[in-house]
């Protein structure tokens, strides 16, 4: 992962690296479809107006045009899409007349943003989105269900411990209310730069900005230190309301996540922390919000994020509301191997690489190498008659552990070469161990 590239913002793998990011994938869509989640792709290019229409985008996004272009000014006003929330509202809208709602979708496909190439960001990144939308109502189960998917998937990784960092944006708003402070959501703007910029900044910000007394700030940042890892973190907000503001919205945010984080206790324990930090900086969200950090990779930020929308996806009166997460694969799958998290056994899927005695004989190797594949065992087949010392060292550069040789009487014999040991073999019955049939991903979850 260190090697320089010919245009940074773009991650080129290697085979065995590609292996990685392929287990990622597949472990990815085995966890998203046992909970029935459907697999869609949109296209890569969108209307610039569909795209920059929802929420804050402070991202460069690439236009599109053809160099001979019929209608050039038509044809500048399309863009490559930088996330898959926004082409997933607007392929629902057109679409829901053939999807049965409430809808589960997941969707694996490339991104691309205008980015400052650095650790961790790139211009052209894979993300893994998955998202439950309803017509006109969504129930708040939904909310619980989608924390625990994406729990059981990371887990499935075996990537080391993370945590699910859960706020809900009512509670939020509603506190910010009872404070006094009107404009909420700038609230929540400045509230999610916290991290990035410290307490006192944040003061200075909603002073300046909304006009908060020293009172409110106080108030506003105790709301934001507040991190459990039960549900005791409800009372430690109501303590924090002063007199008898009015604390609807506040509640029934308290209760959403009282429900979410109860969920997960029971059904992936440990895994999830009630962080009234977490804000989430677009305004589309209007309820739960989801944050992931893994830790030893603290300075990736966070890994999986999103929340519920009420609105995202609308036609003339009807809604879509829905919930959903985003995984930054490709930020992801870079930190883990660079740090060694996760590796491959091998660079290649084949097992066995069968040599030529002489180049008349490669009809009768391609032979051997079908029957193996016929019984699952991935088989190369030498191009030319080498040396078998070549043959052998071959096969070593490309990662194969074992070589099959032919003799002239037809008999035959496997060798593995991490070990030298050569025993007689049968194209039609010899197996390798379980352990050498495929590559494996190996796991060092001390690695950091």
């Amino acid at each position: 992962m260190a090697r320089s590239a010919s245009l940074s913002g773009y991650l080129e793998l290697l085979p065995e690296e590609r292996l990685v990011e392929l287990h990622v994938l597949d472990t990815l869509r085995q966890v998203f479809e046992s909970h029935g989640f459907a697999s869609i792709e949109s296209r890569a290019v969108e209307t610039m107006e569909t795209l920059l229409g929802k929420g804050e985008v402070d991202k460069e996004v690439y236009a599109v045009s053809r160099i001979h272009a019929d209608d050039a000014a038509k044809e500048s006003k399309l863009a490559l899409h930088f996330d898959l929330t926004v082409p997933f509202a607007r392929y629902v809208v057109e679409n829901a007349g053939y999807l049965a709602f409430p809808f589960r979708r997941y969707q694996i496909q490339k991104v691309w943003r205008g980015e400052r190439p650095q650790a961790g960001r790139f211009r052209e990144f894979t993300q893994a989105d998955v998202d439950i939308v309803g017509d006109g109502a969504l129930p708040f189960r939904a909310d619980v269900e989608l924390a625990v998917v994406i729990a059981r998937a990371l887990e499935a990784l075996k990537i080391g411990d993370f945590q699910l960092r859960i706020n809900n944006r009512k509670l939020s708003q509603g506190f910010y209310t009872a404070l006094g402070l009107q404009d909420a959501p700038a609230v929540l703007r400045i509230v999610d730069k916290l991290e990035k910029i410290g307490a006192d900044r944040v003061k200075q910000e909603l002073a300046e900005t909304l006009g908060a007394t020293a009172e409110q700030s106080a108030a506003a940042l105790a709301l934001a230190q507040i991190r459990t890892e039960d549900v005791s973190f409800a009372d430690k907000v109501r303590a924090l309301v002063p007199g008898e503001a009015p604390t609807e919205l506040m509640e029934e945010g308290l209760a959403e996540l009282t429900e979410v984080i109860s969920a997960l206790n029971e059904r992936v324990p440990g895994r999830a922390v009630a962080d009234l930090s977490i804000a989430r900086g677009l305004d589309y969200y209007t309820g739960t919000v989801y944050e992931t950090v893994l830790f030893g990779h603290e300075s990736l930020g966070s890994i999986c994020s999103g929340g519920r929308y009420e609105s995202l996806a609308t036609k003339g009166k009807k809604t879509y509301p829905g919930v959903g997460l985003s995984i930054g694969v490709t930020r992801l799958v870079s930190a883990l191997i660079g740090s060694g998290a996760l590796s491959a056994s091998r660079s290649v899927p084949a097992a066995v690489y069968v040599t030529l005695r002489s180049d008349a004989d490669w009809s009768a190797a391609e032979d051997v190498a079908d029957q193996l594949r016929a019984r699952g065992i991935s088989a190369e087949v030498a191009f030319s008659a080498e040396k078998f010392g070549k043959q052998i060292k071959y096969a070593d550069r490309r990662g194969i552990p074992f070589v099959w040789f032919t003799d002239d009487e037809g008999r035959h014999q496997v060798k593995d070469i991490r070990t030298g040991d050569q025993v007689d073999a049968d194209p039609a019955a010899w197996t390798p161990a379980p352990e050498d049939l495929a590559p494996r991903i190996i796991g060092n979850t001390d690695a950091a």
